[in-house]
């Protein structure tokens, strides 16, 4: 059985649809939350690929958050070795700026929490042929890295998703299952009355609508970005 490393950032976060998508399919899940005094493994042979989910705090917290260093170390040792990886919102900006790009928060102080569009840029219509409306939790952004290839764009944070090698960053979560959205949506709900963040009922509204085609490009994505470390599709 392949096994495929994912990385959290708080006891209570889960992998949801992409957890159930990699079970459904014969994969074991090894979750560590370095957060929570978790250890990364001692070399990447034991793990097909790593995911790095989400997470409350900053990309830019590696000075004060060693495990945020930790992570950033260990995506330059996945990049490396060649090894698929995979960042979902700060598992993205983490990759980012390993990448040598910044990560901020949006000039004008605007979050994005609940659905919003993305399109693929032209020159990558093919290669991510995402939905049009995907679900968000940010309120930083990344830049676009050096020698990377920007795969999506949104409206109010321009860089959505890109490729590095067999790197993947999106800025957008395609985990997202009901419970997580309702814990989410309960947890965090100070952050729901910041500028640009959707309702918990928008949000609860949203999720049934969008998510058929979500689930549908996940399953392609995350199969066809294991299937070779020299996958570029």
């Amino acid at each position: 059985m392949s096994k495929i490393l994912l990385i959290v950032h708080q006891e209570t976060s889960e992998p949801g649809l992409v957890g159930q998508i990699l079970q459904a399919r014969g994969y074991e899940l090894d979750i560590r939350c370095l957060a929570g005094g978790d250890r990364l493994p001692t070399g990447t042979d034991g793990h097909q690929g790593t995911i790095i989910f989400g997470g409350p705090m900053s990309a830019n917290d590696d000075n004060i958050l060693p495990f945020i260093r930790t992570e950033m170390d260990w995506i330059s040792v996945i990049l490396n070795a060649g090894k698929p990886f995979l960042g979902i919102c700060l598992g993205a900006q983490l990759l980012a700026r390993v990448l040598g790009a910044t990560v901020a928060p949006h000039p004008d102080g605007i979050a994005e929490i609940g659905y919003f569009p993305v399109r693929p840029t032209s020159v990558e219509q093919t290669e991510l042929p995402l939905p049009n409306y995907v679900y968000h939790w940010h309120r930083e952004g990344f830049e676009l890295p050096q020698g990377a290839t920007l795969l999506a764009q949104g409206e109010t944070f321009t860089n959505q998703a890109f490729r590095y090698g067999n790197a993947y960053g999106l800025q957008f979560h395609p985990e997202m299952t009901p419970e997580m959205i309702d814990k989410w949506t309960t947890l965090g709900a100070e952050q729901l009355t910041l500028v640009g963040a959707q309702t918990r009922q928008q949000q609860l509204e949203k999720y049934p609508v969008y998510t058929p085609a979500i689930a549908t490009w996940l399953e392609k994505f995350l199969f066809q970005w294991l299937a070779s470390s020299n996958n570029h599709f």
